[in-house]
């Protein structure tokens, strides 16, 4: 396919939907590929073997990689999407472990889809090598069957595994996994970028654990990294580790020509949102429609959303769209893919996207990562996925064979979407973010400091290795720790106090992907099915009695919540509305900054990085009608929840107010919706999603006594990001104002002021208060 092959494929968009707008289209040319010989020292089978199969020559890139690796030094190989880094590990370790009969290493993925196919790629080597047929790769992860786990930690000795099992099966039980502990060679750490937030810090933490058990048991593996193109992914994986990396940059792989086009959705005529403003058609309707046009152009195509429901929405669209186009044999070739698939239906899944069975995917990130799905020839991606990096992820499953492929980003009606669209060259023309975690957050190092007390008393170096010393006080102020001449040891919780974890229970009581660690059950009520599964914590807000909850392209609504109990009862339904929970939120500082964590940028203006505790509670929720109107609310009475974390904060003096034209009766709705707007662009300058974060306002905060604006992070602790706001405000800010100014509507919209998670229901607004705001921090903070 030749580089105008994404341009035919967005004129037929165009012409289906002309009422909408492409703001943006350029072509990425092709680049050729670079190669370097291959290492002396390879297996000369397993060379053999990877010829016969097509791969003649090495990229330059894979060469760099394993000969680091097998020199014994840590690296992390950044490249782009489809360009071959798994060879980059895959040469140095199945050499070695054809080299000693007991030598092991562990791969790690954040996915079971990435995981599949690499243990696939694994499996296939060392069923042809006879030098590699004692290795038996196996998977371990909550898919492994129980009656086949106890053969795989006696002889397997590649173990393919994710984090979440890592910590719970293996660290857990380390004394059953003394063996591949004991010979442990090289740890793999695939799709390392997405490690971030709360999430990366914990998988930080479980890898420090890792190491320290396997220096227990003798061994010091030599870690590969992969990753997709980052900002100083040394920095990045140094981190997640907690020791030197060198990184290897320089892609030597081909691609072909790509298309990227930036897609604004038109308004809906007639409809109205909340507060008379317009509304655009959904980024998942215009996404499910763009997929229909360009398989029905013939191309397949794989779609990326936000959500597990947004999944099942976008695929039943475009099924019907297709229909409608005249092409129901295409419809029928036309599926979802998502997280909370029992395991055989995403393999099978897996296998048909990749043998071209089907021609369309509506798919969540858990098919962002490197899974090969064969000749793809477009990515459509339904919202901004929150990271350059993981954008460019999503663009690169196509034309992984080096042919032409289109890319369409389809903004979504908010803030960050909006100013990406109408400013191509903040998406396309700067480096991808810095990953931002926090291995040293109390409230993710508590959890993990007992854990690792369990595995093995802590010695006071390690400790300090750790930074939690003074997580080592408090847990052994709470009969927690007890310190012995040794070392920390864990000790059973007091006698009473039944919300502290136990040895037995601390492995289970740490979540980390973030939230509770408490999974609400949602179940059928009409036969007993277990349906899925939610964390605790954004249970009240999703699950809520009334909640519209789709499973697999079946509707139910929820009739009853139990938090106590840890259930949710749901029937079918198909309603024709979906549900908005509507919530209060307080917030109060904890204690005042430091000197270091607040900046005065001009007189009246004062920007503090502060410790918050947050109370939020979900009050009620409103209909929302297929058109995009919004219809009554219905009042809820649900528990309150408390959550203690880091915001970044401004505060203004009145009198500054005052010549910025707001005047107090004003002030509220400016700050307001000044408030929702930067929200909606924080997630331009730290990795996050705007759904990790939250934010409070008011005219006269009890605390500082003036008006002041919290943005703050929503998981305990702080994953980072109100940080890195804190750290960029005059850029973060500027970005703010620019994409409010834009904005073309009189009042406020989605795309600028109003927000979808707004527990007040986006009143009182005054989106021409905060451009005054908005314009006077841009002026205030560019004098300091």
């Amino acid at each position: 396919m030749t580089s105008e092959f994404g341009d035919e494929l967005m004129n037929a968009v165009i012409r289906r939907y002309p009422e909408s707008t492409l703001t943006h289209s350029e072509t990425i040319p092709a680049r050729a590929s670079r190669h370097a010989d291959w290492p002396h020292w390879v297996l000369p089978s397993l060379r053999s073997h990877l010829q016969e199969s097509g791969i003649t020559e090495l990229y330059s890139h894979q060469a760099d990689t394993a000969r680091l690796a097998r020199a014994r030094t840590d690296v992390v190989v950044a490249t782009g999407t489809s360009s071959g880094k798994s060879l980059g590990y895959q040469l140095p370790i199945l050499t070695r472990l054809a080299e000693s009969p007991t030598a092991c290493g562990i791969y790690l993925t954040p996915t079971k889809a990435l995981g599949n196919d690499q243990l696939h790629a694994i499996l296939s080597m060392t069923r042809d090598i006879d030098e590699l047929r004692g290795v038996h790769p196996a998977p371990y992860d909550g898919d492994t069957p129980q009656e086949a786990r106890s053969g795989i930690r006696e002889s397997s000795r590649f173990v393919f595994t994710n984090p979440d099992m890592l910590h719970a099966s293996v660290l857990g039980n380390h004394q059953r996994w003394a063996r591949l502990l004991r010979h442990l060679d090289y740890l793999v750490i695939d799709e390392c970028h997405s490690y971030r937030g709360v999430f990366g810090a914990n998988v930080a933490l479980v890898l420090r654990r890792l190491l320290r058990l396997a220096r227990h048991y003798g061994s010091d593996p030599t870690i590969i990294l992969a990753s997709a193109t980052a900002n100083d992914p040394a920095e990045h994986a140094s981190r997640l580790i907690g020791r030197p990396v060198t990184a290897v940059t320089e892609d030597g792989a081909p691609t072909g020509a790509r298309t990227v086009a930036l897609w604004e959705p038109g308004f809906i005529d007639g409809a109205e949102g909340e507060n008379g403003a317009p509304v655009r058609r959904a980024a998942t309707t215009e996404a499910a429609g763009i997929m229909a046009v360009a398989i029905a152009e013939g191309a397949r195509t794989l779609t990326f959303v936000r959500s597990r429901r947004a999944a099942e929405v976008v695929a039943m669209r475009a099924q019907e769209e297709l229909i409608s186009l005249g092409r129901r044999d295409f419809a029928a070739r036309v599926a979802s893919y998502r997280a909370g698939y029992l395991a055989e239906d995403r393999r099978a899944l897996e296998k048909a996207l990749d043998d071209g069975t089907l021609l369309g995917v509506a798919s969540t990130n858990a098919l962002e990562l490197g899974i090969d799905v064969g000749g793809l020839d477009a990515v459509v991606t339904a919202g901004f996925p929150g990271t350059v990096a993981s954008f460019w992820q999503q663009a690169g499953r196509a034309g992984r064979r080096g042919q032409g492929s289109l890319v369409v980003l389809v903004a979504r009606d908010e803030p960050m979407d909006t100013y990406l669209v109408h400013h191509p060259e903040a998406l396309l023309g700067t480096p991808v973010e810095r990953s931002v975690f926090n291995p040293r957050n109390p409230y993710v190092l508590r959890g993990h400091v007992y854990c690792a007390a369990v595995e093995k008393p802590l010695s006071e170096a390690e400790v300090d290795e750790l930074g939690a010393r003074e997580v080592v006080r408090e847990l052994a102020d709470v009969g927690l720790l007890r310190q012995r001449p040794t070392g920390w040891f864990a000790t059973p919780r007091p006698a009473g106090v039944d919300e502290l974890p136990t040895p037995e229970t601390a492995h289970q009581s740490v979540a980390l992907r973030g939230g509770t660690g408490e999974e609400v059950m949602i179940v059928d009520v009409s036969d007993g099915r277990l349906l899925g599964t939610i964390d605790g914590g954004r249970a009240p807000a999703q699950i809520h009695p009334g909640a519209v909850y789709l499973h697999q392209g079946a509707s139910y609504v929820i009739d009853d919540l139990d938090l106590d109990d840890h259930v949710a009862l749901a029937r079918p339904e198909v309603p024709d509305f979906s549900t908005t929970a509507r919530s209060v939120t307080d917030i109060r500082l904890l204690s005042q900054p430091a000197d270091q964590e607040i900046i005065n940028y001009s007189p009246g203006l004062w920007v503090a990085n502060v410790e918050v505790e947050v109370t939020d509670q979900v009050v009620g929720y409103v209909l929302r009608l297929a058109d995009g109107t919004i219809g009554e609310m219905v009042s809820l009475d649900m528990p309150q929840q408390r959550l203690v974390t880091r915001a970044v904060a401004y505060t203004i003096d009145p009198m500054v107010l005052t010549e910025l034209g707001i005047s107090p009766a004003d002030a509220p709705g400016s700050l307001h919706a000044a408030e929702h707007a930067a929200i909606g662009l924080l997630p331009l300058i730290a990795t996050c999603d705007r759904w990790d974060i939250g934010g409070v306002s008011t005219a006269l905060h009890p605390d500082t006594n003036l008006p002041t604006v919290f943005v703050y992070d929503g998981n305990p602790g702080g994953a980072g990001f109100a940080d890195e706001g804190f750290r960029r405000f005059p850029e973060w800010i500027e970005a703010t104002f620019e994409t409010v100014r834009s904005c073309s509507c009189e009042s406020g919209c989605p795309s600028c002021v109003q927000s979808p998670k707004c527990g007040n229901g986006n009143n009182p607004l005054d989106k021409a208060g905060a451009l005054r705001l908005l314009g006077g921090l841009v002026t205030m903070t560019a004098r300091s």
